[in-house]
């Protein structure tokens, strides 16, 4: 049984306290920190940040998605992704397409170059996930997803449902 869970009927209720739910969110601050360490160094030594990042990762999901979806995923405002897609472009990293039904739309894609920094950067980050995964087994890996997909807003679960559907 969970700690400090107790049963009522078919259900498991589980009571924390301040103290414990304050230490899964320093637990939560320190493993963030960890997990973004060795991205955050590549990315550095390139002149980028996370910001960039998170545009290549979901690029890379979701190749032609267009900038309105990226927008959407992200939730940063349209100028902060503009300067970020402005300077991966300029650098060749990613090649933005006119969208053949809508002309107002911007299709984004990964070019090998960026190709190459996601696979270095997810790489890192996959690494690190494996170790963690396997330490603490199947039925953790299964916990962990739960928590992290109840903490999410039902807007961002409905993303994250759309990338898991796809299997990119």
């Amino acid at each position: 049984m969970a700690e400090n869970g107790r049963t009522s009927g078919n259900e498991t209720l589980l009571f924390l306290t301040d103290d414990q739910l304050r230490k899964g969110i320093e637990a939560m601050f320190f493993a963030y920190r960890g997990f973004t360490a060795d991205p955050d160094r590549i990315l550095s030594d390139k002149g980028y940040g996370r910001a960039h990042h998170r545009a290549i990762h979901f690029i890379n999901r979701t190749p032609g998605t267009t900038v309105n979806n990226l927008l959407s995923i992200l939730g940063v405002t349209k100028q902060s992704l503009n300067r970020v897609l402005r300077t991966l472009i300029e650098d060749g990293l990613v090649k933005s397409e006119v969208g053949t039904r809508d002309k107002r739309e911007r299709h984004l894609y990964l070019t090998a170059t960026g190709s190459e920094l996601e696979q270095e950067l997810s790489n890192a980050q996959r690494d690190r996930m494996r170790a963690a995964f396997r330490q603490t087994g199947p039925e953790a890996v299964a916990g962990f997803r739960q928590v992290l997909e109840a903490m999410m807003d039902s807007d961002m679960r409905r993303h994250f449902a759309r990338l898991k559907e796809t299997g990119v």
